[in-house]
């Protein structure tokens, strides 16, 4: 069943990673290795149908093998190293109107178990009827005329399995706006969306409706880093992303991503990445060389691979 998704997944992605006609589902293939890819997630679930991929977020890393899905339930900067090819995988981006309408087709004996706490990332085996439902998702590809009629339908089978399976406490605590998972979510959104502003944790508490205390307890069990770490990782992630993207110089861009101080903005920048703004960029462009379909980084506008 991998290998029929696989195949599927290999004849609709021309590149890295690709879009397609069907609402909410891009693909990712590799043939060969490339350098690790900065990119922030959007909430997502990955299913992995071939290769394996590492992903760094924060402190903590995590392979994800062939025959395993991951979930993320926030934007999220993470480092995602591929660790073995060909990979193939299709993304679903969650479309929390869509989930909650399934939530509430389900007939469940009780009310749903629900994590301790929200839970930024987290893989579970893929069982064979979301491998079928995932597979002719992607097939649909194939026929264009039936995309319209069907892939919403299967998109809804796809998350009432999901919600069945050991994803579903995850998926639905997520799903709950006045939960810790919501709160956070809305909390880190709200984050990226202003990362290039000055920010303090009271203000940063407020958004989240949670004390200081409280926000940097469940926001690092989360995420892995603190609020404001968050923000500086997005703030180096971007700045990176126009160093490399634009004709700017390293004081421009550290004005452009919000430092005060392109004495700090050099020194953040090179404790992230190892070299000083200029000459990563540089060797950037010098590793990318002929193959600039392959993009090495990302704007955080979608769920890249």
């Amino acid at each position: 069943m991998l290998d029929r998704l696989a195949h599927a997944i290999e004849r609709h992605c021309p590149g890295l990673w690709s879009p397609t006609a069907v609402p909410k589902l891009s693909l990712v293939s590799l043939d060969e290795l490339v350098d690790p890819i900065e990119v922030t997630y959007e909430p997502m679930i990955c299913f992995i149908a071939d290769g394996a991929k590492r992903t760094a977020v924060g402190e903590r890393s995590w392979i994800t093998p062939r025959g395993e899905m991951a979930l993320f339930t926030l934007d999220l900067p993470v480092v995602a190293a591929f660790e073995k090819v060909p990979y193939r995988a299709a993304v679903m981006r969650i479309d929390n109107e869509v989930l909650s309408a399934v939530q509430l087709e389900l007939a469940e004996s009780g009310p749903p178990q629900l994590p301790a706490a929200a839970v930024a990332a987290v893989t579970a085996p893929m069982p064979p009827e979301i491998v079928d439902a995932v597979t002719r998702w992607v097939q649909l590809l194939d026929s264009p005329e039936d995309i319209g009629p069907l892939a919403s339908r299967v998109e809804t089978e796809i998350l009432y399995r999901l919600l069945r399976s050991p994803l579903g406490p995850v998926l639905r605590h997520w799903s709950l706006a006045d939960s810790t998972a919501g709160r956070i979510r809305t909390t880190a959104r709200w984050i990226r969306d202003h990362c290039t502003e000055p920010l303090g944790i009271d203000e940063i508490s407020e958004v989240a409706r949670m004390s200081p205390a409280t926000l940097h307890r469940h926001f690092k069990a989360a995420t892995g880093m603190s609020p404001l770490r968050f923000q500086k990782h997005l703030r180096l992630q971007e700045a990176r992303r126009l160093l490399f993207t634009r004709d700017m110089t390293a004081a421009q861009v550290a004005q452009e991503v919000g430092y005060v101080s392109a004495t700090q903005f050099n020194r953040e920048y090179r404790r992230a990445y190892g070299l000083p703004p200029g000459q990563d960029a540089a060797q950037l462009r010098t590793r990318l060389g002929e193959a600039r379909e392959v993009p090495l980084l990302h704007d955080g506008s979608g769920a890249k691979p």
